[in-house]
């Protein structure tokens, strides 16, 4: 099951981005509470949303779309989204999709 656990939005500093951390799956099981949560994170985020990916162990077409789908939301509410700490399978996931192009990363 995927988790999120994020900084507190009811005080977050502008100047700083909103940081997300998922772990766990990525899959067909939990992509669709993970995009409400995301949807929720975005409403009260800053103007720069990170997901660290650090502790993701599986993740399938549903979680990427659920990432990309994320990012165009953002994108339309002036939001910049990036990912950070992908696994080594993550990595390898985007390179071969084509998306690491398109959902830049952070260090």
């Amino acid at each position: 099951m995927t988790v999120i656990e994020t900084a507190p939005l009811g005080v977050a500093d502008p100047s700083k981005p909103t940081t997300v951390h998922l772990s766990g799956e990525i899959d067909i099981f939990t992509s669709a509470a993970l995009r409400r949560q995301l949807l929720d994170t975005l409403d009260h985020s800053t103007s720069v949303l990170i997901i660290d990916l650090s502790q993701v162990s599986f993740c399938d077409a549903g979680g990427l779309a659920v990432l990309v789908g994320i990012q165009r939301r953002a994108r339309m509410m002036g939001i910049t989204l990036a990912l950070s700490a992908p696994r080594p399978f993550m990595s390898r996931l985007l390179h071969i999709t084509g998306l690491e192009r398109g959902l830049p990363m952070v260090v």
